[in-house]
């Protein structure tokens, strides 16, 4: 105990003094806040806003929009039916200049300021009034801010509407606000050679595209929170029916311990619904009777339980427990024509795990079946499904947008890039559906997988614990859990609690040969990983289907993960 304390209060002294929020602004925001009743904005906890956007030429501001749905789920309407459109919005966004606004818009403007939506009029161009259409000091007051910027071009359009967001920060003008989510800047002003990176990269990308590594990948990068590299890569498959977009949702495999289920363990450890030095048979009434019962959720979280590393479910599956339809009996979709029987997980799969054999604890031994335990913790105490309480707390409000599980029912399929062709198993290719056939088994929603994000996703939660715990203006955790959870926990590895860390063994080189001992994260089988550099105020995002058509070692062969991740560091370090 003494020692595990020691190296928790070790690791915590060196997060307190390298893991502080750094944005620096380099950019020259020519955006000023006119008006801000309470404070409006930066806006900050999205999940009570319902944004729409209105302007006066959807084409002519397409940047302003496409930037403001970058940060959350914002629609897009017009002038057209105006008050049938937004009817079920809270806040609406209008932007245009002066002259393009006509006394009819802002009559309709100002109806939904009279029917308690908040209005943030966001004006373009010249410094000029609204009088001429009946919009005067009296009636603005009703409004929520008001925003003006002088340039109308593409730049001016999305430093405005980083700004009603916080990606930017106003620095002109009589009301000036703080950055405090992700800028989208491509790495402009920032001083590092992006150029020479890019081309670094797209060497390396498309080399492993072109030996078959994957079909394609995704890479992005975070420093300082600016967005210094956003790239896709290649095509969903090999067919190269679909060229990958920046926006592409990919199955996160093991990413889902650090993203999904950790979060929520973090969220009641600290609110003290649960105490990590308590057993599982203190939280779970099936565990008592097992060999299980004393294992503390500590030891859980650090992979020291002893448990099995991983049980092949799919392979204990008797006739008639899988079919190609659905029907009364047969309601869990684990593929595309491809259903289990009901309670199959409760039934099977959990007594299973309660009861499989357990080697004494204290070593460490990487086992999926720790996140499944936590998952059945996290639910016993807060009495929901796991994949709506991280909703709740965490990816409603912070305006992770497409993070969660089961994505085929929030998304199109098309949004999915394929994993496996399943020949064993499922036998279909996965489109949209968890790779791993336990978590598969299980719903989708699975502790260790099941989770589906975009690349966007993960650097916002990566900035959030960059943040120690806040991101908008809103914190999220209290930053002594980010940093005990972030920081080395074990005397017998490198990880933290849930966390894996930067291994500091001599050639292992891992993450990347040029990572630091408060490097923090995780890797995915599917061909994924999110580093996470409090020293550097850097975040490391790579996205891949590796396992497509079928599972291959070459991503790990080439060592493209680890080589792209060294050309970032490469070029922060000569910039500095």
């Amino acid at each position: 105990m003494i020692r595990r304390i020691n190296l928790a209060v070790l690791g915590l002294i060196f997060i307190f003094q390298t893991a502080q929020a750094q944005y620096k602004q380099v950019l020259n925001n020519k955006t000023q806040l006119i008006y801000n009743k309470e404070s409006i904005l930066p806006f900050k906890k999205l999940d009570k806003l319902r944004i729409a956007v209105v302007t006066t030429d959807n084409q002519k501001y397409a940047p302003f929009i496409a930037q403001l749905q970058r940060y959350a789920e914002v629609t897009a309407v017009d002038f057209q039916q105006f008050d049938e459109k937004t009817k079920y919005f809270n806040t609406i966004i209008v932007a245009g200049t002066a002259a393009e606004f006509n006394s009819n818009y802002a009559a309709m403007v100002l109806q939904s300021a009279v029917n308690n939506k908040h209005i943030v009029l966001c004006r373009f161009g010249a410094n000029d009034n609204y009088t001429h259409v009946g919009l005067n000091d009296n009636n603005l007051s009703h409004f929520a801010s008001i925003l003006w910027s002088p340039e109308t071009d593409a730049s001016g359009q999305e430093n405005a509407a980083m700004s009603i967001f916080g990606g930017l920060g106003i620095t002109q003008g009589k009301l000036l606000t703080n950055q405090s989510r992700l800028q989208y800047t491509q790495g402009k002003q920032s001083g590092l050679d992006i150029a020479n990176m890019s081309r670094q990269i797209d060497a390396i990308a498309n080399d492993a595209i072109t030996q078959h590594a994957a079909p394609g990948m995704m890479v992005m990068a975070v420093k300082d929170g600016q967005v210094i590299f956003e790239k896709a890569y290649g095509y969903h498959t090999y067919e190269k029916k679909q060229a990958n977009s920046i926006h592409d949702i990919y199955d996160l495999a093991s990413i889902s311990k650090i993203v999904g289920t950790t979060p929520v363990v973090m969220h009641l450890q600290e609110t003290k619904v649960i105490n990590l030095d308590s057993t599982m048979g203190h939280y779970l009434w099936q565990a008592k009777e097992t060999n299980k019962a004393n294992i503390p959720l500590r030891t859980v979280l650090l992979h020291e339980a002893g448990f099995t590393p991983f049980i092949p479910f799919y392979r204990n599956l008797k006739p008639g427990d899988l079919q190609h339809t659905a029907d009364a009996q047969h309601q869990v979709q684990v593929a595309d024509n491809a259903y289990l029987r009901n309670n199959y997980y409760q039934d099977v799969m959990w007594p299973q795990m309660l009861n499989s054999a357990v080697k004494p604890s204290g070593n460490y031994v990487y086992s999926d079946i720790s996140m499944y335990v936590m998952k059945e913790v996290a639910e016993h105490e807060t009495s929901t499904p796991m994949q709506e309480y991280v909703q709740q707390i965490l990816y409603r409000p912070i305006g992770m947008k497409t993070a969660g599980y089961n994505p085929r029912s929030r998304f199109a399929k098309n949004r999915m890039v394929p994993t496996q062709n399943d020949t064993v198993f499922r036998k279909t290719l996965l489109e949209g559906f968890v790779h791993d056939e336990g978590a598969a088994m299980a719903g989708g929603v699975a502790g260790h997988a099941g989770l589906f994000a975009t690349a966007n996703d993960l650097a916002i939660y990566g900035q959030l614990l960059l943040n120690r715990g806040e991101y908008g203006g809103a914190q999220y955790f209290k930053p002594e859990t980010v940093d005990l959870f972030t920081s080395k926990q074990s005397a017998t590895s490198r990880r933290g609690l849930g966390f894996d860390r930067y291994d500091p063994k001599p050639k292992a080189e891992y993450p990347s040969k040029l990572a630091n001992s408060s490097v923090f994260g995780h890797t995915g089988y599917t061909g994924t990983c999110i580093w996470v550099d409090p020293k550097n105020q850097f975040i490391y995002i790579f996205l891949s289907n590796r396992v497509h058509p079928q599972v291959s070692t070459k991503i790990y062969d080439l060592n493209v993960r680890s080589r792209i991740q060294d050309v970032i560091y490469e070029t922060i370090n000569k910039g500095k």
